[in-house]
């Protein structure tokens, strides 16, 4: 029996209590503030207004920013994080309620720190009032620091190994020999009377050098369906700044295109530099692109985009034939985040696919062996098939 009124109980949670629940449950204590946290943000739209904490119960009409305060508070007592990151980021898909958590300080401060919220920061842009800036500030560099922490070991040693890989030595240290590969090299001069092979050819990893080996080009799309794949980027793109031997680029575009490569220094300042939203113009940016690579056939050109042009389309397809012909390594990421299949154009992704230009999302876990992969110039569409992610464009997709 206590078994089907707990049944019942959650029933009652899940369709909201109206006439037509059906579950005659009644909620008490903790139960009733978790079903009115819910009820606050799902009945939203309905009710017009947000109403949350007594004077909602009372038959108020306080929508104010406390309110917002207090059911922020409220869900984070209540909820586990994984779903007050759910209830959080459905609140910031509403926008009178984007307005009411990020643009005052004391509620951005009990907002949950991830990448969804630095996106929406980002959106904001410049209605972040003067106030709430050095609060918004802080919550980026939480989550770019725990980014940085999780992603920047990886990265360098993938980088930083496939570049080691790359360049060959004849004559190395000891310390220098890729001993796999001159053994490979050496088996000929196997000597059966000692069990053992003579190295007469040692094979070493390339020496470090001040000179870049790659140039990597990262052209960001920053509408607003791309914000997460953005910070990713940036953070990604800060990290590979700091590497001497690949020479990192940062292009975002809209309609206008804006080259962030000097604030790579700094993530923090390069994610309140750009501007989520309006337009997209991958033809220009492409254009801007070519202007700036120097070395094609050591270049990467990583494009971070859902391929919906707002420019030129056939511009756009031209330039993308003129950069591979020219020797550029060029792939597509219609998204750089953990959420899975993205909305793209599928024309594009497919014209793209036809010259040779590989095509798929990439969660961030997988974009440090990807540029690996790219440096050491290895068949991108191959090292996509490997690890089963979908490429966008071929047949069927």
């Amino acid at each position: 029996m206590q078994q089907h009124e707990e049944t019942l109980k959650r029933w009652r949670l899940m369709l909201g209590g109206e006439d037509a629940d059906g579950t005659g449950a009644q909620l008490e204590g903790e139960l009733a503030q978790m079903d009115a946290a819910l009820g606050a943000l799902y009945e939203f739209e309905r009710k017009g207004k947000f109403q949350y904490g007594e004077k909602s119960k009372q038959g108020g009409s306080e929508g104010s920013n406390p309110s917002v305060a207090r059911w922020l508070g409220d869900i984070r007592k209540y909820f586990p994080q994984s779903v007050v990151q759910v209830m959080q980021n459905d609140a910031l898909k509403n926008e009178s309620l984007k307005q009411k958590m990020m643009l005052e300080p004391e509620i951005l401060e009990q907002a949950n720190p991830d990448v969804h919220l630095v996106a929406t920061l980002m959106e904001l842009g410049k209605l972040i009032p003067s106030k709430t800036k050095d609060t918004a500030r802080r919550v980026v560099q939480k989550v770019v620091d725990e980014l940085l922490e999780k992603l920047a070991q990886n990265t360098i040693q993938a980088i930083q190994g496939a570049i080691n890989r790359s360049v060959k030595n004849r004559r190395p240290r000891y310390n220098e020999i890729d001993w796999n590969t001159t053994i490979r090299k050496n088996l000929k001069h196997y000597q059966e009377d000692y069990k053992t092979i003579i190295p007469e050819v040692r094979i070493g990893y390339g020496r470090k050098t001040k000179k870049s080996l790659r140039d990597i080009v990262l052209c960001i799309d920053q509408s607003g369906s791309m914000g997460t794949s953005v910070v990713y980027s940036g953070i990604f793109g800060a990290v590979m700044a700091s590497l001497p031997s690949v020479s990192t680029k940062m292009v975002v575009f809209d309609t206008a295109v804006a080259d962030l490569t000097e604030d790579l220094k700094d993530p923090v300042d390069l994610l309140f530099g750009v501007q989520l939203g309006g337009g997209t113009d991958i033809n220009k940016a492409l254009g801007y692109c070519q202007e700036i690579i120097t070395k094609p056939n050591d270049t990467i050109l990583v494009l971070i985009t859902d391929l919906y042009e707002g420019g030129n389309e056939q511009q756009m397809r031209r330039k993308i034939e003129e950069i591979v012909s020219s020797g550029v390594q060029v792939v597509c990421l219609l998204a750089l985040d953990d959420q899975g299949a993205p909305s793209y154009d599928h024309g594009n992704a497919k014209f793209l696919a036809t010259h040779e230009v590989p095509v798929f999302a990439c969660t961030p876990d997988m974009f440090p062996d990807l540029m690996a992969a790219a440096i050491s110039k290895q068949d991108l569409n191959q090292w996509a098939g490997d690890r089963d992610i979908v490429l966008k464009g071929t047949k069927g997709q």
